[in-house]
């Protein structure tokens, strides 16, 4: 089988079991429906690795990389199951990429004139599954709206607010994108509600998946980050955590290896040497929040095979 073929078989898999899961929730007994969340949590996982994939163009190699029409509808189908758009994930990952641990993207560093309720606000958003809310929020909002709608809440953050949340450069890269990029999103909602509508799933169902995926999402999303080095390649974190649980999301815990190697497929990173911490003690250290950079943790690293 070749890595394409592997890929769209996963996402076919996956995207079946997102289907199933959602519809258990909706309607079967509590004690079904919470373990239809918890495995949601892992199965929508799964999807958005496959995303992280089409978003740098490997999901299918052999498609001409990020050009290639099979490896750009299928990133559409794994965004729509996040919910977002492929060209606004691939602008935002793309950012981060290039401003990892720099001012903009120092959510764990207190620096002097921080703004402490909003670095404490955007950190403890991030642990809470808050931070998946406002992103699958943001861009509706995007989609639905006018660029000055988007240029007055920069502003509302102010300087130093819109620095230190990365909110200038986040929002502000919305404005290089093709009007297309509001279809997907838009697309991506339209997903949403025929599957709700044919399937039957009720707000409560839909809630509690999407509730335990969002911390399981975005509680990951910083912890491969949180006080590693100030280094836009080496500022990330291999993390250990179980072959099994590493394999459901394809290898994302591998991060630092991949900011060193972005152009790797997931299949790939494995073969690299790694060395990291245990996942979480370092999501531990971040439930005490963000703290000066001379009290960063320092953390017990083991080989990752």
């Amino acid at each position: 089988m070749t890595p394409t073929a592997r890929n769209l078989l996963i996402l076919a898999a996956a995207s079946c079991a997102n289907l199933a899961l959602l519809t258990a929730a909706s309607h079967a007994p509590w004690p079904v429906a919470v373990a239809a969340a918890l495995l949601f949590s892992l199965s929508n996982n799964t999807v958005f690795a496959l995303l992280h994939e089409c978003v740098h163009g490997v999901f299918a190699p052999a498609a001409n990389g990020r050009g290639g029409r099979l490896n750009e509808w299928s990133g559409r189908l794994a965004a729509a199951w996040f919910p977002t758009g492929l060209t606004v994930q691939r602008v935002f990952h793309l950012t981060h990429h290039r401003n990892n641990r720099s001012a903009s993207e120092q959510f764990d560093i207190l620096h002097e004139g921080d703004i402490l309720w909003l670095k404490y606000a955007q950190w403890y958003a991030i642990y809470t599954g808050l931070y998946w809310f406002v992103s699958a929020l943001g861009v509706l909002v995007y989609a639905l709206t006018p660029a000055a709608v988007r240029r007055a809440m920069i502003r509302a953050f102010g300087q130093r607010g819109g620095i230190q949340t990365g909110a200038d450069d986040y929002i502000g890269a919305l404005d290089s994108l093709p009007a297309a990029a509001r279809l997907e999103v838009l697309g991506a909602a339209a997903w949403q509600l025929f599957w709700a509508w044919t399937l039957g799933w009720t707000w409560t169902g839909w809630l509690a998946c999407y509730a335990a995926f969002a911390l399981a999402w975005s509680s990951l999303q910083y912890t491969d980050h949180a006080f590693s080095p100030l280094d836009k390649h080496n500022g990330a974190w291999n993390l250990y955590v179980p072959r099994w649980l590493r394999l459901v999301f394809l290898n994302y815990h591998l991060h630092l290896t991949h900011h060193q190697q972005p152009q790797l497929p997931w299949y790939e990173l494995p073969k690299h040497p790694a060395r990291g911490p245990a996942f979480l003690t370092v999501w531990l250290a971040c439930l005490r929040g963000p703290r000066r950079i001379g009290d960063f943790p320092r953390f017990r690293e083991r080989d990752i095979v």
